[in-house]
């Protein structure tokens, strides 16, 4: 049975008691914030009163309501730990979640700001973080990518096998998906699929890579970058695949002549993931991760329209992204004609 509001309250209060060794906790202003479609996130403000006295704590509970015991590993915990630690902006864990909600959470820091590429891009607000921003991703990336696996119990994230290659790992497990989700013909995906297998790079990298590095899933305030958010395609494979990705036309949101996120230029970016101690850019992998990248756009857009087709969710949002499936069809074609 689902948790009411009031029920989730005070099943918070009396965890945050037992974890912070309170003497008493009030929460207030405990809403659900937007987006997230499998896994539910609540926004809430803590007043936790212990023997150093009293602090007011704004915090955020990641849930996953698919599940009903909590596990040892819990990636997206897992993961925003390793990164912190590793100096990446991201929200501070806060507690691990334990059976009392009757599904796995755990509590981070809320980070204000803005994550609407539309307004990022556009609004004077944010004119000083677009200057700043094509740097500030090429640092924090470097910094993804020189996050130990092994040491955080990061080794149980997708992972290509010892004797094939990151880029044929995703080519394959993409296929496999394409194949299972539709039964319609896209002759320009059939076509980019063995395209793709041509030209894999031969690459035996293998790092954390983020899976969805982009404007959208960045935080900012008007100095820039504050937080890199939704970690749930995190994966082990090449690190150019995270800069491909970025690079991708639909993440550009109509600044098609600034390839980096609608930011900025391909060299900057490159110099500073290269000086921040990033690997060796390989703009060859890049363009291929890049037609990857919207091979794989165009996969997911399939698949959340048909979640609105079959009639598994009435959302207009998905039924509208469908339509995008001609988008990267058209880039795809473009792409391929270049190289």
């Amino acid at each position: 049975m689902a948790l009411t509001p009031d029920d989730l309250r005070k099943k918070l209060e009396a965890f945050l008691t037992r974890t912070h060794d309170a003497r008493s906790v009030q929460i207030s202003n405990l809403r659900r914030l937007t987006g997230g479609a499998s896994k539910q996130t609540w926004a809430f403000d803590a007043k936790i009163e212990n023997t150093g006295g009293q602090r007011d704590v704004p915090l955020v509970m990641r849930a996953d309501p698919r599940r009903l015991q909590p596990r040892n590993d819990d990636l997206e915990y897992l993961l925003l730990k390793a990164a912190g630690a590793t100096g990446v902006p991201v929200p501070t864990v806060h507690a691990r979640g334990d059976a009392s909600l009757g599904m796995p959470f755990f509590l981070m820091e809320l980070v204000e700001g803005e994550t609407i590429p539309r307004r990022l891009l556009r609004d004077d607000e944010y004119a000083e973080a677009r200057d700043a921003l094509p740097r500030q991703l090429g640092e924090i990336l470097a910094k993804i990518h020189s996050v130990p696996i092994e040491p955080h119990g990061l080794d149980v994230l997708p992972a290509p096998a010892e004797d094939q290659s990151p880029a044929e790992h995703e080519i394959e497990r993409y296929e496999q998906v394409y194949r299972a989700v539709t039964p319609d013909p896209h002759p320009v995906f059939e076509l980019a699929f063995r395209w793709l297998r041509q030209q894999a790079p031969n690459s035996d990298a293998r790092v954390l890579v983020h899976g969805d590095y982009r404007m959208g899933n960045l935080m900012c305030g008007p100095e820039g970058a504050r937080a890199i958010l939704d970690w749930e395609l995190a994966h082990v494979g090449d690190p150019m695949e995270d800069i491909g990705w970025l690079c991708v036309r639909s993440w550009r949101f109509g600044n098609d002549d600034r390839p980096v996120g609608g930011l900025g230029q391909r060299d900057e970016f490159y110099t500073a993931y290269q000086a921040a101690g990033g690997p060796t850019v390989d703009v060859d992998a890049i363009r291929f991760w890049e037609a990857f990248g919207n091979l794989r756009w165009g996969v997911s857009c399939i698949i959340q329209a048909k979640t609105y087709i079959d009639g598994h969710s009435p959302s207009v949002e998905l039924a509208s992204i469908g339509r995008r499936i001609a988008e990267t069809e058209w880039e795809l074609l473009n792409l391929m004609e270049e190289n």
